[in-house]
């Protein structure tokens, strides 16, 4: 006979979690490394092993559960749940969506239940005496459970949405709005939309008034999916709702609002950043949500190759100058800086961000944020941080001429400085400083390096991309992204180049010489690797309009200075043996009129 689950909780904590994960380890599911470096993300964020390990991609929640299971000496059932239709009127869909648990039997004496997590004794005691019954735990998967519970309980979204209050969306009085947004259909609809986009992984959630309805989409691994459409009815009482709990003023609708709230969800606590907009037919809301758990804590976890990542290294570790991070928004410039500092968070330096916002929160770093409201630019700010003994500096984003110089100047005078800046390539960041007005003598002097880089999707570790639709991990055959980057180190000939007037096609010619690969070679290498897909690379790394044209053999791209097309051979230019291009139907070469062999 199985103890009751008490006995189990009377072992330490982290002796439970150790047993748990070699138990994984032993049964050859687990990898060790894996192992260790889930323990150490655990014992600084508090949070269960198993939801870390499944998070992370290293195992499914099905083994997990499994090997619970075993370590409780607890039974263990796979899904598909299909419970008895006496047991759940024991349990209602509220109790049962918000912890994890879904009756599946009920006789006279017993309540069998199926749990996500069996160490949860005040559920299974608040159940066992509102049914009077003793209640038998069986462990299951989070995901069998969640399915389960859809199946047996029904959508919970077309109830909320049918008892939505009615409010007019031009509504500006106050007392109407408040009420509105209490309502509890109200709450817990905006409730599920926020769970719903941290359980999904999504970065942003978009909440758009069209026509006649109300499109809720989440933005996941940098593309937006429809995921909701409702009513125009619900506009005004689900964004009067939202206003409330991140600190706007409901009553403002003609005007931009900034705000932000804190939620938690089954992985932790989770800060969102929310922006209104107004639009035709109502507000736009989009909502940022800011995992500090996918933060990363080192340069490998970036996807730099081995060169790339001890070149980056070197120029942190050289103390001084200014290393740019390189992109388009959205490219996860932001993550790259945060992964150098997380290498250079000693405590025997003195490392300062100015930030705008300000993200995560980072222990052992002084983190400042910009306030233009309050004369705190980011010109003013650096300043003084500069006059605060800094040895790393971290700014958000270099965006005008005199952050810029002062940048310049501190990594002149011995710091290292650390920043963002948008532009297409390494070297085109070169050029992007230059053209705001730094003077050259500065950028030559200044900068260490550049990194550019863009973000593509990753194949789903459990479908590998071949039959998504088959796959209950993924939607479209990938989870998570990777970083693609083209790494520019300063060396003699680039500031030679610099201090002459620097081309950016001169600089990107140097910079190869020295051993810079471009984007498109970074992706082909994780492409070759089974990282990725050509379709995905391709949809990311888009080649300079005129930099290229179309092979009209098999139409690759075929770059303008070269004599053919690098995909399939075909010549595309013909020259003299003097070096001048030949055009086609020319029998002589204009320049040294030799005859052109045909």
């Amino acid at each position: 006979m199985a103890p009751p689950i008490g006995i189990s909780q009377r072992v330490p904590m982290a002796t439970r979690h150790l047993r748990l994960g070699q138990s994984l380890v032993e049964a050859g599911r687990l990898k060790e490394r894996h192992l260790r470096a889930a323990l150490d993300e655990q014992q600084g964020s508090g949070r269960r092993l198993g939801d870390i390990l499944v998070r992370r991609g290293y195992i499914d929640d099905t083994a997990v559960a499994r090997a619970l299971a075993a370590q409780l000496r607890l039974p263990f059932t796979e899904g598909p749940l299909i419970p008895e239709a006496e047991a759940l009127g024991f349990v209602d869909a509220a109790l049962a969506r918000s912890r994890g648990i879904l009756p599946l039997s009920a006789t006279d004496r017993i309540l069998r239940l199926a749990v996500s997590d069996p160490l949860d004794q005040n559920t299974l005691e608040e159940l066992r005496f509102n049914s009077g019954r003793r209640v038998e735990a069986v462990v299951a998967a989070p995901s069998a459970i969640a399915e389960g519970i859809r199946t047996a309980y029904g959508g919970e979204l077309a109830e909320l949405v049918k008892d939505l209050p009615v409010c007019d969306a031009d509504s500006e009085d106050d007392r109407t709005l408040r009420a509105a947004a209490a309502a509890a259909p109200v709450v817990r609809l905006v409730d599920h939309i926020l769970q719903h986009g941290a359980a999904m992984g999504a970065s942003d959630i978009h909440l758009e008034p069209f026509a006649g309805r109300v499109l809720i989409r989440y933005r996941i691994d940098g593309v937006l999916r429809r995921s909701l459409t409702l009513p125009t009815s619900a506009l005004a009482s689900i964004t009067s709702r939202i206003k409330v709990i991140s600190g706007m003023d409901i009553s403002v609708k003609r005007r931009p609002q900034d705000g932000g709230l804190t939620i938690e969800h089954a992985a932790g606590t989770l800060r969102i950043r929310v922006s209104t907009l107004p639009v035709a037919g109502g507000e736009k809301i989009v909502l940022r949500l800011l995992d500090p758990l996918k933060v990363p804590r080192n340069l490998d976890a970036l996807g730099l190759s081995q060169r790339d990542a001890s070149l980056v290294r070197r120029l942190g570790q050289a103390g001084q100058g200014v290393i740019l991070a390189a992109g388009p928004t959205g490219s996860g410039k932001s993550s790259s800086l945060f992964a150098a500092l997380a290498e250079l968070n000693q405590e025997g330096l003195n490392v300062v961000t100015l930030e705008d916002p300000m993200e995560y929160r980072i222990p052992g770093i002084n983190q400042v944020q910009v306030s233009p409201l309050a004369g705190l630019t980011f010109p003013v700010a650096l300043r003084a941080i500069l006059r605060q003994d800094p040895d790393v500096v971290m700014v958000g984003e270099i965006r005008d001429r005199e952050t810029a110089e002062i940048a310049m100047g501190a990594a002149v005078t011995g710091h290292l400085v650390l920043s963002t800046i948008h532009a297409t390539d390494a070297p085109g960041a070169i050029t992007r400083l230059l053209h705001m007005g730094v003077p050259p003598h500065l950028v030559a002097g200044g900068l260490s390096g550049v990194v550019a880089q863009r973000l593509v999707r990753t194949f789903c570790r459990f479908c590998r991309g071949r039959n998504p639709e088959d796959c209950t991990r993924c939607e479209d055959g990938y989870s998570g992204r990777t970083g693609v980057f083209q790494v520019l180190a300063m060396n003699n000939a680039i500031r030679d180049e610099i201090m002459c007037g620097a081309s950016a096609s001169e600089l990107g010619r140097l910079a190869t010489e020295s051993g810079m690969a471009s984007l498109t070679e970074d992706v082909s290498r994780k492409v070759a690797e089974g990282v990725t897909s050509p379709h995905e690379a391709a949809r990311v790394i888009r080649s300079d309009v005129g930099s290229v044209a179309p092979c009209p053999e098999c139409d690759g791209e075929v770059p303008w200075d070269a004599l053919g097309c690098p995909h399939c051979g075909r010549v595309v230019r013909r020259v003299c043996t003097c070096g001048a291009v030949v055009r086609s139907r020319w029998r002589f070469c204009a320049s040294c009129l030799r005859p052109v062999a045909a």
